[in-house]
């Protein structure tokens, strides 16, 4: 992803430190912040397709002690940084976003108790994604009776781990790669198996081989950690405000469940366990239901 805005090709020292907390999000303060308003949003990247994961930056003319936001049909939750200053909150829009604006919603309670509200109309645009053919073993596009039992109580275990959302912030920081090594198949692909079942990729592919260190994207909870028919053996952190990331085809694990981890923290090792063809690490984000590109997230210079 490109930069969050053009830098000249110098810069002044005393200038980068005084403005450098508002160089994080883009300039869109003349359209965001009608005259008068009480409350401002910036966001990153600043040109968001569908797939994409954005993070708003709220600002307001009085100190803040509630934040809350919705946009997509999705509550946002915010959280204040450690002065007070600006307010953060994690979204996105799915694959399934079509083109056009929408209008993110925000209401706070100022300190004094006075209530705020703002709307701004965020642009999703039409992301390019590509199609690709793949062979795996037949026992992940024909199950048997016993696997299609196991299917079932993968999805159930799934759901069950899906469905808390915890709304406080556990993330700090920029989201980092898990491992160093060469993308092999990107966010949104649209795949062909066998010849007949088709699915649309929902991560990054890494091309490492078997038993290469697998570390966290950023600081979170481990919300489960074990074998899954499709997605091998797999781990799944939650980072707060309805953020979640997603490892597979592990195997090893490292972690257990309810564990807390920090970014960058082992918590396992690559392999080709599940639906795979091969050694390699898949990385997923969701968001509330909503899978995200992580090479997006991955880009972003966040506080």
């Amino acid at each position: 992803m490109s930069a969050l805005f053009s830098r000249k090709n110098f810069v002044i020292p005393l200038l980068g430190l005084l403005f450098s907390a508002l160089s994080l999000f883009a300039s869109e303060a003349a359209a965001s912040k009608p005259h008068g308003a009480d409350l401002s949003v910036r966001w990153q990247p600043t040109r968001l397709v569908n797939g994409s994961p954005v993070v708003f930056q709220v600002t307001a003319r009085e100190p803040l002690k509630s934040l809350s936001g919705k946009w997509l049909d999705h509550e946002v939750f915010f959280s204040p940084d450690p002065r007070g200053k600006f307010w953060y909150g994690i979204a996105g829009a799915s694959l399934e976003t079509r083109p056009g604006n929408y209008p993110l919603e925000l209401k706070g309670a100022a300190a004094t108790g006075k209530e705020l509200s703002f709307q701004k109309q965020i642009a999703v645009g039409k992301g390019k994604y590509h199609s690709i053919v793949a062979s795996v073993p037949k026992q992940y596009t024909e199950p048997n009776a016993e696997q299609l039992q196991k299917i079932s109580q993968d999805k159930t275990l799934k759901e069950h781990a899906f469905a808390g959302l915890t709304p406080e912030r556990e993330w700090g920081g920029a989201f980092h790669a898990p491992v160093k090594a060469k993308i092999s198949d990107v966010f949104g692909t649209s795949r062909t198996f066998n010849g007949r079942t088709q699915s649309v990729h929902q991560g990054l592919d890494y091309a490492v081989p078997e038993g290469t260190p697998v570390a966290a994207l950023n600081s979170g909870t481990v919300l489960l950690a074990q074998p899954l028919f499709f997605e091998g053996s797999c781990v799944v952190l939650d980072h707060g405000q309805g953020l979640l990331t997603l490892y597979m085809h592990l195997s090893k694990i490292e972690i257990k469940e309810g564990e807390h981890v920090t970014g960058g923290q082992k918590i396992g090792l690559s392999g080709g366990t599940g639906r795979a063809t091969g050694p390699h690490l898949h990385v997923a984000v969701r968001w509330q239901g909503v899978y995200l590109n992580p090479a997006t997230l991955l880009s972003l210079q966040l506080p």
